[in-house]
């Protein structure tokens, strides 16, 4: 590290800062007082989101990258010296029913939403673990809580993010490393754009009324979303500073009415089929 560098809050390293809520986080980051290494597949762009300071060092990063990744990494501790709280924002969406969904579409959605962040997380924990100290932020979604229609595949990963996540969290608390994931709902970014989602080239008719219905609606909601970026990106700072930081943080009130509909579902569905579920164990005196 650089001994003439001022002393920085914290340093984060985020991925996918170019544009949506990756650059917002990185500039919510960099307000606060703390330093940013902000990367992104096209490192033109994040320096034009982004723009120069002490404070920020941007590289260019596509998680799906080992060698990249290592770079970047390797670049993070030789300008500050430590990482603080890493940030895995880079992914996109599929949107299409699961049959509608081609092998090389949902190869390609993997490769970034769940094996580039673990190559990125992989590449970043030694360094926390050496520290005993850091914050594994993964961006999950509301549809990484409550799957739907039309956007399978993409749950799919996200529901990969949560459960890496909370294995992660058990994992990491003994050495003092914290972990969490972020629920977004639907903010208003430009996260259905094709920029940022795929849309399966096939179209089934029979899925007309479930998945069909999400394909017509996404363009009439796209930046028409409830939700506000620019506060998330607080938020999650708000997150950071915060004494005892949470495993899971929903965030925007859709997320929220999505959680408590798909709880209250799971409970009624298992107290339905209790004496099914409870009649599967080898028997025992008091349960013959």
């Amino acid at each position: 590290m650089n001994p003439h560098l001022p002393q920085f809050k914290r340093v984060w390293f985020v991925t996918g800062a170019s544009r949506g809520l990756g650059a917002l986080i990185a500039k919510a980051a960099l307000a606060d007082g703390n330093a940013v290494v902000a990367t992104g597949r096209n490192v033109n762009a994040v320096i034009e989101r982004l723009g120069d300071a002490p404070a920020l060092l941007t590289l260019p990063l596509d998680v799906t990258d080992a060698q990249q990744v290592h770079a970047a990494v390797a670049a993070a501790i030789d300008k500050f010296g430590r990482i603080d709280v890493l940030v895995n924002n880079a992914g996109f969406g599929l949107l299409g029913a699961v049959e509608e969904s081609s092998d090389a579409d949902v190869r390609r959605i993997f490769e970034t939403n769940v094996f580039g962040l673990l190559s990125v997380t992989r590449a970043v924990l030694p360094i926390m673990r050496q520290q005993r100290a850091g914050h594994v932020i993964n961006l999950s979604s509301i549809v990484g809580y409550q799957a739907a229609a039309g956007v399978g595949v993409y749950s799919a990963t996200k529901f990969a993010v949560e459960g890496i996540t909370e294995a992660i969290h058990a994992e990491l608390k003994p050495l003092g490393i914290h972990a969490t994931m972020i629920e977004p709902g639907f903010f208003r970014t430009d996260f259905l754009d094709r920029s940022s989602v795929l849309i399966a080239e096939e179209v089934i008719a029979d899925y007309a009324e479930t998945s069909g219905k999400l394909r017509e609606l996404a363009p009439v909601i796209n930046h028409h979303q409830p939700g506000d970026p620019a506060r998330l990106a607080a938020a999650v700072v708000k997150l950071v500073d915060a004494p005892a930081v949470p495993l899971r943080l929903p965030l925007g009130t859709d997320t929220l009415k999505a959680i408590g509909a798909k709880n209250a579902y799971v409970t009624t569905e298992t107290e339905a089929w209790r004496s099914l579920a409870e009649s599967t164990d080898y028997p025992t005196p008091s349960n013959p």
